[in-house]
């Protein structure tokens, strides 16, 4: 047997586990790990400047392509609670990342030595495992079950904690005879699927509710098959957009208070039976106002997850299994109905969905300056194809980007679903551009997204990783603002003032364009409409010119509202600014304005 040491056989399984890219930042207590990272080689390390942001790009790496899982490593005590809300975000999305962490010697971990903590029981509540080893010998056991549990069921992040003198110590272990344990994902009976679709059967204007889940199972051709079969409109959630085009016939649009079209909703009040698959029916989805949701429809509800069944509300059926195997099954047995003749004709139905995505349309085109941020996405649609990995995370920008912009495939709409921490984009926008380095990657953040982890920026310029940056800046907490609106009150959230360095712009306060140029991007301010496109294709030239980051600043006007529920009803939308009510008003729409 060969004789290694335990940091050194955990680096042997990660590479045999598939692991090529690692982020974080070493110290002391992680030291003997990063010594086995540089000897055994195969696995490309990414200096952070944050751990935090180690922890984001891990989870941009995983969320870019199927069986990717994301790395992060950091030394004891405050590297792994920084890392906790990486682990929060991943958890809430169903994102399998490993963190990693030094510790304290064993011998002294509960003697209040420097930076122990007990950061294993700090992470349980937002991980699938978290451990701190104590024996050497059980580091490769360790880790093959953390590949096995994020991997498993529905997928989620885990935490290893390593004490120095565990990593140093030595323990036989042969790497060549390692084999990752296998994978278990429950999945649906013929009889579980045969059930479930005498209700899709019995309905006459049914949708499917496709969420995160589809595209976490790879399962996205599948259930375009499945719906192209029988002929049913689907509603994508915000974080299952792109399961299938946006122009797609039935592509019904997406649904809720926030993030979601005027024909979505429309479409969604008027079915009457809801399939949902790999869904949590996320209330930025359902509103509060459950009744409205409900309604009449009947429900399906297809998880991986046994616990997410009845969550929320009590489905009509519900079907524990993997996405994929469910729409295997599914498109099998709807393929036999079809070919008996027992599948009823959608087209009305399908017609009628397609005909509100025509008409009830938000208007995108406005010449204000400074800038509408509607304009700006307008112009995004024209600057960014198909082809575009689009990054973003929470606020009134990703708000209005779920709403204006157009997604076409799986994994291109790359956003934090669940947690919305601010800083978020940056380091998350890295570790997708490191994850697929030949795509167009843009990440979209308001002024104050950008500004919580912007040191990341230097990351990406020292290790030459580029993508576009476009940042929407009315120096305000623009979405808490809104929020406030209810409460009549405005405090607390104008970050507007004077630069005495940058008078030039006024009162929007912090200068993006010295600090992105300080950290080694390349950084363009727009604040006419008309310089958007251009602003937009200088900065694609420059990104591949020089590969680093190139940011896009927009100077928007301080104060907008974006569409949303005030009462958190799908029903009752607020519209703040004017409607398209002619085509010019809403040019890249997917369906021209019908009036």
């Amino acid at each position: 047997m060969a004789r290694m040491t335990a940091a050194r056989a955990a680096v042997e399984i990660l590479k045999r586990e598939g692991v090529t890219d690692a982020f974080g930042v070493p110290g002391a207590a992680i030291n003997p790990f990063y010594k086995a990272l540089k000897e055994g080689g195969g696995i490309h390390h990414t200096l952070a400047r944050h751990v935090e942001g180690a922890s984001h790009m891990a989870e941009g790496y995983t969320r870019t392509s199927p069986g990717n899982i994301g790395v992060c490593i950091g030394t004891s005590g405050p590297a792994g609670t920084d890392m906790i809300t990486g682990l929060y975000s991943a958890i809430g999305d169903s994102i399998p990342i490993l963190c990693i962490t030094g510790q304290a010697p064993t011998s002294v971990i509960h003697k209040e030595d420097f930076q122990a903590v007990d950061i294993a029981s700090i992470a349980k509540p937002v991980t699938k495992m978290a451990v701190t080893v104590l024996e050497a010998a059980q580091v490769p056991g360790v880790f093959q079950q953390a590949f096995h549990l994020m991997r498993s069921g529905r997928p989620g992040p885990v935490l290893i904690d390593l004490p120095i003198d565990v990593q140093l110590t030595e323990i036989e272990f042969d790497p060549e005879t390692y084999e990752p344990l296998p994978v278990y994902k429950p999945a649906a009976t013929r009889a579980q699927i045969e059930k479930a679709i005498t209700f899709l059967l019995e309905s006459q204007r049914p949708v499917i509710v496709a969420g995160g889940g589809v595209i976490g199972a790879d399962a996205t051709d599948l259930l375009v098959e499945f719906a192209e079969l029988t002929q049913t409109p689907v509603i994508p959630t915000l974080m299952g957009w792109g399961t299938l085009p946006d122009d797609h016939e039935l592509n019904a649009g997406m649904v809720g208070v926030q993030t979601s079209h005027r024909y979505g909703n429309a479409n969604f009040l008027e079915s009457d039976f809801v399939l949902g698959i790999g869904n949590r029916w996320a209330n930025r989805h359902t509103g509060y106002k459950l009744d409205v949701y409900r309604g009449e429809r009947k429900f399906v509800h297809v998880d991986i997850e046994p616990t997410q069944i009845g969550k929320i509300f009590p489905p009509d059926y519900g079907v524990v299994s993997d996405a994929k195997a469910a729409l295997e099954l599914f498109v099998e047995v709807a393929k036999e109905l079809k070919a008996a003749g027992r599948l009823p004709d959608r087209g009305e139905w399908v017609a009628s969905t397609q005909e509100r995505k025509a008409t009830l349309l938000r208007r995108t085109h406005f010449d204000n300056v400074p800038l509408k941020p509607q304009r700006v996405y307008e112009e995004m649609n024209k600057a960014f194809g198909p082809e575009t990995r689009y990054v973003t995370t929470i606020g009134l920008s990703q708000i209005a980007g779920a709403q204006m912009l157009h997604v076409y495939r799986p994994r291109h709409w790359i956003n934090c679903g669940q947690a919305g921490p601010l800083g978020w984009t940056i380091p998350a926008a890295i570790g997708v551009a490191k994850a697929d380095p030949d795509a167009q990657v843009v990440a979209l953040s308001g002024d104050y997204d950008f500004q919580f982890l912007i040191e990341e920026l230097a990351v990406a310029a020292q290790h030459r990783i580029p993508y576009v940056h476009v940042l929407v800046n009315n120096s305000y907490l623009g979405l808490i603002r809104q929020a406030q609106i209810g409460l009549d009150i405005n405090f607390q959230v104008n970050l507007e003032f004077e630069n005495i360095n940058s008078p030039e712009i006024g009162v929007y306060g912090v200068d993006h364009v010295k600090v992105a140029e300080g950290l080694g991007c390349k950084a363009i301010r727009v604040t006419e409409p008309e310089q958007l496109g251009a602003a937009f294709e200088q900065a694609k030239k420059l990104a591949a010119e020089y590969r680093v980051p190139v940011v896009v600043e927009a100077i928007l006007e301080r104060i907008t509202n974006i569409s949303m529920s005030r009462t958190m009803d799908i029903s009752d939308i607020s519209e703040f600014e004017d409607l398209a009510s002619e085509p010019g008003h809403a040019p890249t729409s997917i369906k021209p304005l019908k009036v």
